[in-house]
């Protein structure tokens, strides 16, 4: 898993949620244009790999897989 779907995942730890919107995940990137692409990869990432799930507008979700690889950290 790259540093930055890491990063992405904490974010929910940090936040102390298991949903968060878009906007709140572009702050493991940055402001940058280019940055938010790479969040955005991340999130694909992620969802490629079953830990988190769109749910509707610009919302994510940790699912189980998510969760328990964030306990692992």
């Amino acid at each position: 898993m790259k540093p930055l779907s890491i990063r992405v995942l904490r974010l929910f730890d940090k936040m102390g949620t298991d949903r968060l919107d878009l906007h709140v995940l572009f702050e493991a990137g940055g402001n940058e244009p280019s940055k938010r692409q790479r969040v955005l990869d991340a999130i694909d990432e992620l969802v490629r790999e079953d830990m988190l799930n769109a749910c509707g507008g610009d919302f994510y979700v940790l699912t189980e897989k998510g969760k328990r690889q964030i306990a692992e950290f």
